[in-house]
């Protein structure tokens, strides 16, 4: 191979330094407190079975074959996208093949020159690489702070003429595991005129419908980003909205023209998966997943831990403990007793607020929830 440029290897040993470096790992045999999988759906046999029932019932193709707009449109796309619509009770859906995809797709060709977004200073990456590609303009505001929005809404309108104004937020947010207060989001854009986008995906399955939709805003959006790769446990993700903003994206987003499509598998996945998450079973795997996250804040509560963690009522539980070297300390101790967490370091978050994330799941046991934080409270008074 040829050498590897001396500037990159700079800069991995720039992270090396840091103890900030990735690596990718497996782990096996391990208590899951760390995967997405929040409904434990990727391991349910029912599902697969029915994904195979629903495949022996369409075109048999093993791959995507080509992108969407050439090939790879097979027949389950058009029956999960209008599913997708009738589900969430929206006039139409846009299959992507995950949610980066579909943030850096929408992001990126939907905004214009001219126009404004204003998003929460913690949304995904894959929001503010979307927004970094188009051409408008953007400004964070900080994070959930509904007030601190509207005063930069106000000074916009005071010096600019933006064509038009975009709002984004998530409705739980991965690294932190709390909401926004949405309702007051969705009132600050109807009064400003701004199209208020969210991105649900990790509240969809947890929450059913996902927050939007308990909170009946669903009609308040110009724009849902859903994905099927948390509590549905498949891949892919979608955006939902109007007829013309489909219309828009298919033509306009790059990241949907020039991908090859999602094979016809994962499409069948997901909608096994929708069809278990609307059976008594998946109401089931919900009622564990609450109480399962009800008993997890009430033992912090019992432990004296709650200074420890940020508040958090989603699946999502985060253990502040500062430093990259402490924080993957604490992990590595935690995995040797058979939990698998992980370490979230710098600068994933920022320099001092590194942290342990715990995934709550529908699967795991009020003991396993006591023994892991019996080992954190030692750790903490250690």
């Amino acid at each position: 191979m040829a050498n590897f440029p001396s500037n990159l290897r700079q800069k991995l040993e720039q992270r090396t330094q840091a103890n900030a470096q990735r690596t990718l790992l497996i782990t096996d045999g391990l208590v899951d407190f760390s995967s997405n999988d929040y409904l434990g759906f990727a391991k349910i046999g029912a599902i697969e079975a029915h994904a195979q029932k629903i495949l022996g019932e369409s075109p048999f193709l093993n791959g995507g074959t080509g992108s969407r707009l050439l090939t790879g449109n097979h027949p389950l796309y058009d029956k999960l996208e209008q599913y997708l619509s009738s589900h969430y009770q929206v006039p139409s859906a846009l299959v992507f093949n995950s949610g980066y995809d579909a943030n850096v797709g929408f992001f990126s060709a939907v905004p214009q020159r001219g126009d404004i977004v204003f998003y929460d200073e913690l949304v995904h990456a894959s929001i503010r690489d979307g927004i970094k590609m188009g051409n408008a303009q953007s400004v964070k505001f900080k994070h959930n702070d509904v007030e601190d929005l509207q005063k930069k809404l106000v000074r916009l309108k005071r010096t600019s003429d933006f064509v038009e104004i975009y709002v984004v937020t998530e409705t739980v947010f991965s690294m932190d595991g709390d909401s926004p207060n949405l309702k007051q989001l969705a009132e600050l854009c109807k009064q400003n005129s701004a199209h208020f986008v969210v991105d649900e995906a990790h509240a969809i399955g947890g929450y059913k419908k996902g927050l939007v939709f308990e909170l009946g805003l669903k009609d308040q959006l110009f724009a849902q980003i859903i994905t099927f790769s948390k509590a549905l446990g498949g891949h892919g993700a979608a955006i939902l909205g109007g007829t013309e903003l489909k219309d828009y994206l298919v033509n306009f987003a790059r990241s949907f023209i020039y991908s090859t499509a999602l094979p016809p598998h994962s499409i069948a996945t997901t909608m096994a998966s929708y069809y278990y998450l609307d059976s008594q079973a998946g109401n089931n795997a919900i009622t564990s997943l609450q109480q399962n996250i009800a008993h997890f804040i009430s033992v912090l509560k019992e432990k004296g831990l709650n200074d420890y963690f940020m508040p958090s009522t989603s699946p999502i539980q985060l253990m502040i403990k500062p430093g990259n070297e402490k924080v993957k300390k604490v992990a590595r101790f935690l995995n040797k007793e058979g939990f698998d967490v992980r370490a979230i370091l710098s600068p994933t978050v920022p320099k001092g607020n590194e942290r342990i994330r715990f995934s709550i799941h529908s699967f795991n046991t009020f003991e396993q929830l006591d023994n892991l934080l019996q080992l954190v409270k030692e750790i903490n008074n250690g």
